[in-house]
């Protein structure tokens, strides 16, 4: 049980990180131009990165809980 909690923790830890890679990805994608333009693009850019960031910060506060969850089983 512990061998599974433990190869589910490190699973769940690679996934945070993927997460957060993409996220940071997304952020990337705004280029200077599109931040000095203020057209519709930009207002469309920002509600894209900030439903990405909620998203993140969710899955990364459920990952948090399950590790959690999964350390207090172990022991």
């Amino acid at each position: 049980m512990k061998t599974i909690a433990i190869i589910l923790l490190v699973a769940l830890m690679v996934m945070v990180v993927v997460s957060l890679v993409r996220g940071i990805v997304a952020f990337m994608q705004s280029t200077k131009l599109d931040l000095e333009g203020g057209d519709e693009r930009v207002k469309e850019m920002q509600l894209r990165q900030n439903k990405a960031m909620t998203a993140r910060i969710k899955y990364q506060a459920a990952a948090v809980l399950v590790a959690m969850l999964l350390l207090a089983l172990a022991s």
